[in-house]
């Protein structure tokens, strides 16, 4: 069972995590940032993925305590859940568009964190969400799942569907690099033979 239960609670936010790679797409998504919870059911929806998330932090102050953590701890949820990655395809790609916008996610479940970013929003905000939040997300993921992740939006003119692009493709990747391969079944997908 590719399952994984996170409980993160700091000074700063009270978080679980809830994640199923063997999903049908379902979440139950409760951050306490609305446009965080659409994006997060990207990953649901395209990833195939069964996701709640349950958070509470300091939103009084502003949501980077609580997007950066929801990262952290659902990087330590696929971790866990992704086990040893025996019988992996262990990369994962995928180009989404949203009208005018298009972006394309690369990743690999290295065992090593990294990140490229090269995402410019067209705006600072959408709605009441700092765009800026969404490289700290995937950052803080990264660091805790230990993958390779590289997120580029090639265009798009309206900062939403950037972002909503973005985070459809992080699931379509995620998708197709834990699918098992058949011909490797029980494989380790490394020459070093660990990950």
């Amino acid at each position: 069972m590719r399952q994984a239960d996170i409980t993160r609670n700091t000074l700063e936010t009270q978080i679980s995590v809830r994640i199923d790679l063997d999903g049908s797409g379902v979440g139950k998504l409760d951050s306490g940032v609305p446009f965080l919870d659409h994006m997060l059911d990207q990953i649901v929806r395209h990833g195939l993925i069964d996701l709640d998330v349950t958070a509470r932090g300091d939103l009084h102050i502003d949501a980077h305590h609580t997007v950066e953590d929801i990262g952290i701890s659902l990087g330590q949820a696929f971790a866990k859940a992704v086990g040893d990655k025996k019988g992996l395809r262990r990369y994962g790609h995928a180009y989404v568009p949203l009208d005018e916008a298009l972006s394309r996610v690369v990743v690999d479940l290295s065992g090593r964190p990294g990140l490229v970013f090269d995402v410019e929003f067209t705006r600072a905000r959408i709605g009441d969400f700092d765009v800026d939040l969404v490289r700290e997300f995937f950052q803080g993921f990264v660091n805790h799942a230990l993958v390779t992740l590289h997120i580029d939006n090639l265009r798009g003119v309206n900062a939403h569907h950037q972002c909503e692009t973005v985070f459809k493709a992080f699931g379509r990747a995620l998708r197709a690099a834990v699918e098992r391969d058949e011909r490797a079944a029980g494989a380790m997908p490394s020459t070093k033979g660990v990950l």
